[in-house]
């Protein structure tokens, strides 16, 4: 029986593990996937992008965005143009994000 591939979200950049960048364990133009972790007071500058929308899945810990704050379970979803910071409110916190279609260098600051 062949071995299945498998690789270590450490060894990917900020937790991105498919898109159009390397290392990606499917290189696609389509869609970016990530599992990011953050610890208290690790924060995203304001930003929004004009082609991708971006789904973010807290699934564990807590975070604000807008000065709204989510936590697990919630789902939240950037649409192109829509701007949005980002702080995390407690060590440990996961997210899981969704860019859709994969858009290299689509991220301006707000």
């Amino acid at each position: 029986m062949a071995a299945l591939k498998t690789a270590h979200l450490d060894s990917m950049v900020k937790g991105w593990f498919i898109g159009d960048f390397e290392p990606s364990l499917c290189r696609t133009e389509d869609v970016e996937v990530a599992v990011k972790r953050y610890n208290r007071g690790d924060r995203e500058a304001r930003h929004f992008h004009k082609i991708a929308t971006e789904y973010t899945v807290i699934i564990s810990g807590r975070v604000r965005m807008n000065g709204v704050e989510y936590g697990e379970g919630d789902i939240v979803v950037m649409e192109p143009g829509e701007a949005t910071d980002f702080e995390c409110l407690e060590d440990g916190t996961v997210n899981a994000v969704v860019k859709k279609p994969g858009a290299k260098n689509d991220k301006y600051e707000a």
